[in-house]
């Protein structure tokens, strides 16, 4: 299954995040794609915004690239790595991460083409690209 969202503002793609949040179970794993500033953190907030509202309004989602990985508390979990300072798959597994990708929770993933080997066949893969403006092309594929 795909569909696609089409965003005019940083609001409507948390909205589009939250959207797709609602089709999602307690078990997923979504990587997302895109250049720098495609609005792949801000998608993440909507996603957290359904699954952990009261870290939404207490610690959005912001990018953890220093630290790699956001834990947000909730009714479900959300694991939210931004791996654009990851050398390889190869790092991903020494920390440890790979267990992240079995849990109960969501486990959301900037930068998912580092560790391609890693991500299991059923993940949900979502395209952010740049429409001109603040307008977002969002494209989903479960």
């Amino acid at each position: 299954m795909s569909y696609e969202f089409l965003t005019h503002s940083a609001a409507e793609t948390i909205d589009a995040g939250t959207e797709i949040a609602k089709k999602l179970g307690h078990r997923n794993v979504i990587c997302l794609f895109g250049d720098l500033g495609a609005g792949k953190t801000t998608l993440i907030k909507g996603i957290q915004a359904y699954f952990a509202p009261n870290t939404a309004e207490k610690n959005p989602a912001n990018s953890p690239t220093f630290v790699y990985l956001n834990i947000y508390e909730g009714q479900i979990p959300i694991y939210h790595f931004d791996l654009y300072r990851l050398r390889d798959a190869d790092e991903f597994l020494g920390m440890g991460f790979d267990e992240y990708l079995f849990m109960e929770g969501v486990c959301c993933i900037e930068w998912s083409e580092r560790i391609t080997a890693l991500i299991p066949s059923d993940c949900v893969r979502i395209t952010l690209t740049h429409s001109g403006g603040d307008t977002r092309r969002i494209f989903v594929s479960c």
